[in-house]
């Protein structure tokens, strides 16, 4: 044992560590090892591990074997978890095999990820396997001889949260409609949290159609993996923290130090690149960054390594500067890649160039005078379009004053200052300096080509020269209902400038909307870009005007201007939980004031419309420098000012006025500060440079990447939210409509639209069902699926044909598409009304337009049921005979009735159309209980009709053996609705089949269970005979 023990701590070749956790049950004498390292530390930080995730659990089992179980579960399920990222084809191929088998989901639903953790279930930790598809979350556990199955869709997921819950402080909360389930004991939480919260966003993007959101183009021709979210996560990450374009995505992520000539010293930090630029970002947030446009770029070299400047980088831009990148790993690989890049880049300029030279820009370097306002742009639209080259301010500023002007040569001077030593143009040093001048404010000279700059929408509009000018012209005469909307908010924008009391600023104003609507048809036109877009317009050109609307509408606030307004929903939630974290008083009465309904113009107007202008402007040259991060810190600063007042106040209007009158008040430093009242807040406050400073200083910790992060959390609730209204609103049209309930009600919304999102998750691509105002719509193959699992009526064999006649039937708009309503109307018959109004259902399925010409009649004409030369041979019980004077009352009856009934009335159904009717009655009866007395009752019925038709063809004179002409008049033999009628009442049998109560909602449950086996029983007989 010596020689051993010291073979193990003295033979580097040894395979034991050192040292290690054990676990043992009191009075056994078995071990585990639960985990090891090769130093005291590492087996420390071990055992803080399972201080935290797992020590403060084990109280609840109430033995120590238990107890041992359990924690040799977890272990093991961990280490299989460490080792689930290598490459295993044949294990994963397992894994995906048992997940078909225990939840019955089809072999097409890709696993993405599978990890090990404890489902808490009445406060007992149950140990097993968490399976994250493309479409669902199951959990798996068998423990203690208990089996335990979760499986919840993403389409149902409306919150995935870090909770703390008892002593367990890292729970991952996933709540759907009406629970949520706790799971705990992750090897690596945040990366749970992060995979589960992408699959439920990228999820509810796809499957709510009605949101206006897109798939992200980095997923949408990739498959589904956990590499490819993890890829996707870091381009998010990367796009939100330098302002990138969205087509963009990160190609090479290097660590590396950049010379910074102003620390004079190489700052240490790490290296993105994407498509078309360059980005780098410091290890120490807010040191430094820098972005590099390829289309700015030069040349990329390398240089003679040292051991001073080992692998070093030269990247050459235009304006003679070029910049230093040491300790570059990987440099050779990254150089090959950066000189393709812009090889390629250079070609698609040239291209791009070379096909719209030809095209000349209408420019005039004065604008078009009009004094004349025509809506239809008639009589003057060949000068409207004429494009402005210079800024409205320049037209309509009157001499600035002294006091005015010494300022601004002050700040000229400072940001002639600035860009000698950060260098000047869209790829100077980006720091904390930047900052604090933006925050004083842009002097008026430098605003544009800094709002340029700041935003990078410059190298957007060096890329596509001309574009705007060729947008401008087609989209000239062009009506839609964003043009529409845009004549109407014209007036609205600035109304009391007088660049927009002018035709001139009217009229550009207008280009830009148009062209921008014109540009992004997904996006239009949405209300408060008129109120940016006439801001924007007073301090640069048209065309700059244009692309900075560009770069807001899509790559700063990306989702914010559509019809939904989704994006700016999302911020408004985000902000509702930062307000709980870092304002908690406020945060708290947060509903009784309705904060949501006074911020959410701060967000869409970006403050333009709550500030004055020139306290405006600044926050808008702080937006486009620092982005969505810098009206987070601001609206949290407004509102944390007015601690005290908000919480006192109970009412929205109250809370309005607060809010509104203290942003009024604001000044910008050249303009003279005036306080109202003490309600105001702090005098500093009513400075905008002091009021940024400090939501800096108090709030700057916010930064583009938690943001990011939060705003996927909040986009799975707002989602939701717009689905449940979507919900609301359908059962609130059809409720008055029917007789069902409005659980029936719900409950059938809930199987269509899983019916749908099944076709959605698992379909053939060609599915072209939706959503719409009413609720889901279904196509044929959706709504044949609903109508087998039901339809209180069995049919067999022949379910499909009559689905199909249904389907045609209910079809009134020949869209070949069902809506929410016109399936709960159908179902409303079938369960609720009376044997007439089923009846007169059934009749309408076998006559045009229900039942086609074409429809293939299997059934022979003269089976022995429906023979014509059987003579009509009814025994009633106890000897009646009267069944004739029985029909002529009833016929009396139904037609007093049929006089009430404004309805058109129905067309006979002829011979062919009536065999097809007795087919569907008898499939209707098959597996009854009383399947016996319900086909004599339908033999006596059928039978009595075809002898009523063959009477009625022959004349009043002839009898059941009328020869041959009974023959010759086939063609022509029809019989009536209420002739059907009244044969079937005759018939208690079939009166009590279809007056039989029938409970929707139990059909809905039973269907419900069944609903996901059914679809993948399908799918694998589709893939067999395929």
């Amino acid at each position: 044992m010596l020689v051993g023990a010291l073979d193990t701590v003295l033979d580097s070749n040894a395979r034991v560590t050192p040292f290690r956790i054990l676990l043992q049950v009191p009075g056994s004498a078995v071990t585990w090892i639960i985990a090891s390292g090769a130093s005291l530390e590492e087996v420390k930080s071990h055992w803080c591990w399972l201080e935290v995730n797992l020590l403060d659990s084990l109280h609840v089992f109430e033995n120590k074997e238990d107890i041992a179980s359990f924690v040799n579960g977890k272990i093991k399920g961990l280490i299989a978890d460490e080792s689930g990222g290598q490459q295993d084809p044949e294990g994963s191929r397992e894994v995906a095999v048992r997940l078909e088998q225990r939840f019955g989901l089809p072999p097409c639903e890709r696993l993405i990820a599978q990890l090990t953790c404890c489902l808490w279930k009445s406060h007992v930790p149950r140990q097993g396997w968490l399976y994250l598809t493309h479409h669902h979350l199951a959990f798996y556990s068998y423990l203690l001889g208990k089996e335990v199955k979760v499986l919840i869709p993403w389409a149902e997921v409306t919150d995935v949260e870090r909770v703390c819950v008892g002593r367990v402080t890292e729970v991952l909360r996933v709540s759907s409609r009406g629970r949520h389930r706790d799971f705990s004991m992750f090897l690596d939480t945040h990366d749970a949290v992060a995979t589960i919260t992408q699959l439920a966003d990228l999820t509810l993007r796809t499957v709510l159609p009605h949101a206006g959101l897109r798939t992200p183009h980095t997923l949408i021709h990739t498959p589904l993996t956990k590499r490819a979210l993890e890829e996707h996560r870091l381009t998010q990450e990367v796009l939100c923290v330098f302002g990138l374009p969205r087509r963009e995505s990160v190609c090479e992520v290097r660590v590396c130090a950049l010379w910074t000539p102003h620390l004079r010293a190489h700052t240490h930090g790490t290296l993105y690149t994407t498509h078309s630029y360059l980005c780098f970002s410091s290890r120490d947030t807010g040191v430094c960054s820098l972005l590099i446009p390829l289309s700015e770029v030069l040349s990329v070299e390398k240089a003679e390594s040292s051991s001073v400047l080992p692998d070093p980088v030269i990247v050459s831009v235009r304006g003679r500067r070029a910049f230093q990148m040491v300790g570059v790993c990987e440099r050779d690989t990254l150089l090959h890649a950066l000189t393709d890049r812009l090889r390629t880049l250079r070609w698609t300029h040239a291209i791009y160039k070379g096909q719209h030279t030809q095209h000349t820009p209408t420019i005039s370097a004065t604008p078009y005078y009009t004094f004349c306002y025509d809506t239809d742009g008639e009589a003057d639209g060949s000068q409207r379009h004429v494009i402005s080259t210079r800024p409205l301010i320049s037209l309509h500023q009157s001499a600035m004053p002294k006091h005015k002007s010494a300022l601004e040569r002050r700040k000229e001077a400072l940001w002639q200052e600035h860009f000698e030593e950060f260098g000047r143009g869209v790829h100077m040093f980006r720091t904390a300096h930047l900052h604090k001048l933006v925050a004083m404010g842009i002097p008026e000279s430098l605003r544009a080509e800094l709002w340029l700059t700041l935003s990078d929408a410059g190298s957007e509009m060096a890329w596509h020269p001309g574009y705007y000018a060729e947008l401008v012209t087609r989209s000239l005469g062009e009506v839609t209902v964003a043009t529409e909307e845009i004549e109407r908010d014209l007036h609205r924008s600035l109304p009391e400038h007088p660049a927009f009391q002018s035709q001139s600023g009217i009229d550009a104003l207008r280009r830009v909307l148009r062209a921008y609507a014109h540009h992004n048809t997904h996006i239009g036109y949405c209300q408060s870009m008129n109120i940016v877009a006439s801001v924007l317009l007073l301090y640069a050109r048209e065309e700059e005007v244009f692309w900075l609307l560009v770069t807001i509408c899509e790559r700063m606030l990306p989702d914010y201007f559509n019809r939904q307004v989704i994006g700016a929903q999302v911020d408004q939630s985000v902000f509702e939980a930062l307000l709980c974290e870092r304002v908690p008083d406020v945060g708290q009465t947060r509903a009784e004031c309705a904060l949501a309904s006074v911020t959410l113009s701060w967000f869409l107007t970006l403050f333009l419309s709550a500030l004055p202008l020139a306290s405006g402007l600044v926050v808008l040259d702080s937006f486009l420098c620092r982005g969505a991060p810098a009206i987070f810190q601001l609206a949290l600063c407004v509102t944390h000012t007015h601690t005290h007042t908000l919480t006192a106040s109970t009412d929205e209007g109250h809370a309005l006025m607060v809010l509104s009158s203290f942003l009024e008040q604001v000044r910008h430093d050249e303009e003279e500060c005036v306080c109202l009242d003490d309600g105001a807040g702090p005098a500093e406050h009513t400075h905008i440079t002091a009021l940024l400073k400090e939501a800096y200083e108090r709030f700057g910790d916010i930064t583009a990447t938690q943001l990011e992060q939060l705003r996927s959390r909040h986009r799975i609730t707002v989602l939701q939210s717009h689905e449940d209204t979507t919900k609301e609103n359908a059962l609130r049209l059809v409720t008055p409509e029917v007789s069902l309930s409005v659980e029936e009600l719900s409950d059938l919304y809930d199987f269509i639209k899983t019916e749908h999102l099944m076709s959605v998750y698992w379909g053939d691509g060609v599915c072209v069902s939706g959503v719409c105002s009413e609720g889901y719509q279904l196509d044929l193959p959706q709504f044949k699926s609903v109508y087998a699992a039901l339809s209180p009526w069995e049919q067999g064999l022949h379910t499909d044909t009559v689905a199909r006649r249904t389907f045609t039937l209910l079809d009134q708009s020949n869209n070949n598409l069902l809506t929410f309503t016109q399936i709960a109307h159908w179902l409303d018959t079938l369960y609720c009304e009376d044997l007439n109004v089923k009846i007169k259902w059934l009749y309408r399925l076998h006559i045009p337009p229900a039942l086609m010409d074409s429809e293939d009649d299997s059934s022979p004409l003269k089976s022995p049921l429906l023979s014509t030369a059987r003579p009509l041979q009814v025994d009633r019980p106890n000897g009646e005979s009267g069944y004739e004077e029985q029909l002529k009352q009833m016929l009396k009856d139904l037609a007093k009735e049929k006089e009430k009934d404004a309805d058109k009335p129905l067309p006979p159904m002829t011979q062919r159309e009536f065999i097809q009717f007795c087919k569907t009655l008898s499939n209707m009866f098959h597996g009854d209980a009383e399947e016996s007395e319900l086909f004599q009752a339908i033999a006596m019925v059928t039978s009595l009709l075809l002898q009523i038709g063959e009477a009625g063809q022959r004349g009043p004179g002839a009898g059941p053996g009328a020869g041959p002409e009974g023959e010759v008049a086939l063609c022509d033999w029809t019989v009536s609705l209420a002739q059907i009628l009244a044969s079937l009442l005759t018939e208690p049998a079939l009166v009590s089949f279809f007056e039989r109560p029938a409970h929707l909602r139990a059909r809905i449950a039973t269907a419900t269970q069944r609903q996901y086996q059914h679809r993948a029983a399908t799918l694998d007989l589709e893939h067999a005979s395929g």
